[in-house]
């Protein structure tokens, strides 16, 4: 097996298939990167058995083979050559002989006879959407995804279909990010996926461009494919919420704020908060908005916002992280926080497409 390939794009590809790979994995193949040399050039894929990356490289093939090698410690030998070209020997027991200009390396791999299989896949749904714009639905409602095991199904984020609608739900089950949007196309018809986090970080970290990304839904699986790469996701099994009737029917008020200008005051109130259980109490009143919090450990602290808020007063506390995050992942100017009552959940609006619903806390 010999080839010859260009050092940075050797690098960008080897850094993209190499952020799926754990560093406590039991098996040291799943360390190891399959390096596939055709014809064509270079395929390189990484697998974690639940995520699965594959992009190609341009090279120039004198003997076809396929090999796998230590995937970060290859992609740190790469990063640290200088010269343009780098040139691959590798024997009948997997040892490769790296060279770059006056460096010579000698690489240990692994056989790929025994490197995991693709698993077989069959589209039921079929979205084409903008990358640019998948991306930012991601990074809208990431956050709000569950770390709890406990709930498997929480721990992903749904992604469901209805007529020309795709939306993107996330929760913990103490609050609710929801981003809807209309792709490109869909094919295949009404559907609901439950997509692991770390898949969707993945697929985001990926794009950068504003290209169609083709995202494919099968029964157990789903595929992700943009300009020189497709991941592949086992999908998380089970029921998720009904996340349509959390949203509550009407709102007896509603009140319209400034993203920066909010956030900056959240966050500088809740320098007085001592413990994760504290709260932060926001007061509403005629054009005023006060955030107040305090703690016997630390002091207290309130600032004052100007706002169109209307009615008698209305004082409602939360979480100050579950309040600040979607506004620290939206890049719309304006909020629209709609109200019942202090103990009913609020809906916060961003943008368009965009619902957060998240429960007030108590006072004891």
């Amino acid at each position: 097996m010999k080839f010859t390939v260009d050092r940075l794009k050797l690098q960008k590809a080897l850094q993209k298939v190499s952020n799926i790979i754990g560093s406590r994995s039991m098996l040291p193949l799943l360390g190891n990167v399959l390096i596939k040399a055709t014809e064509e050039g270079l395929e390189l894929s990484t697998t974690d058995l639940e995520l699965r990356l594959v992009t190609t490289v341009e090279a120039e093939v004198s003997e076809v083979g396929t090999t796998t090698l230590p995937a970060k410690k290859l992609a740190s030998l790469i990063g640290s050559f200088s010269a343009e070209k780098v040139d691959f020997v590798i024997d009948d027991k997997d040892f490769a002989r790296i060279t770059c200009g006056t460096a010579k390396f000698t690489l240990l791999g692994l056989s790929a006879a025994d490197f995991p299989e693709a698993l077989a896949f069959e589209a039921v749904h079929t979205i084409k959407i903008k990358e640019s714009l998948f991306k930012r639905m991601i990074g809208s409602i990431a956050y709000a995804v569950s770390v709890d095991d406990s709930r498997k199904v929480l721990t992903g984020v749904l992604l469901s279909l209805r007529e020309t609608a795709m939306t993107l739900v996330a929760t913990d089950g103490k609050r609710m990010a929801m981003q809807e949007s209309s792709p490109e196309s869909i094919i295949g018809g009404d559907g609901d996926a439950i997509i692991p986090l770390k898949a969707m970080s993945e697929i985001r970290r990926q794009l950068d461009g504003d290209e169609l990304l083709t995202i494919e839904v099968g029964e157990k699986l789903c595929r992700f494919t943009c300009a020189g790469v497709t991941l592949t996701s086992k999908l998380i099994e089970g029921a998720y919420p009904n996340y349509r009737q959390v949203v509550p029917g009407k709102f007896a008020s509603e009140v319209e704020l400034p993203v920066q200008a909010l956030l900056a005051k959240i966050e500088t109130v809740a320098l007085m908060i001592a413990g994760a259980n504290s709260s932060i109490i926001l007061r509403f009143a005629d054009n005023q908005l006060q955030l107040q919090a305090s703690s016997a450990e630390v002091g207290e602290g309130s600032d004052l916002l100007e706002t169109t808020f209307e009615g008698e007063t209305f004082e409602v506390s939360f979480n100050p992280v579950f309040l600040a995050d979607p506004l620290r992942n939206t890049d719309a100017d304006m909020v629209r926080f709609k109200l019942n009552d202090p103990l009913s959940p609020v809906a916060i609006e961003a943008g368009e497409g965009f619902i957060y619903i998240i429960m007030p806390i108590r006072k004891k």
